[in-house]
């Protein structure tokens, strides 16, 4: 069955970086466009980025450009999300999907 696991998050200082994970399985990992969302405490979940199979074509929320880079390799069936100069509003649980499947989220918080 289709298997998503995110990993990664953590707690990290105001302009810190993280590195999160996303493993995929049970499904051909290489032909799918694949997504990360996030939802913020009591905010609805809200798109992240998103990259095409073959990483060709990427797309990232206005809030998150030039500071997120979205990045796959099909090799090890893994999608990341590279995250620099974190804010406090970038305090959320990060999802990673590929069409109606998600994975169960890890916990990022950006607070001093």
């Amino acid at each position: 069955q289709v298997q998503l696991v995110e990993s990664g998050g953590g707690l990290v200082q105001p302009g810190g970086s993280l590195r999160l994970s996303c493993a995929a399985s049970g499904f051909t990992f290489s032909m799918h466009g694949m997504s990360w969302y996030r939802q913020a405490p009591e905010k609805e979940r809200e798109l992240v980025a998103v990259i095409s199979n073959t990483g060709g074509n990427i797309n990232y929320a206005d809030s998150v450009k030039g500071r997120f880079t979205i990045s796959r390799d099909n090799s090890k069936n893994t999608m990341y999300l590279q995250m620099n100069s974190l804010k406090p509003e970038d305090t959320a649980v990060y999802y990673c999907r590929w069409a109606k499947y998600w994975g169960k989220g890890t916990l990022v918080t950006v607070s001093s």
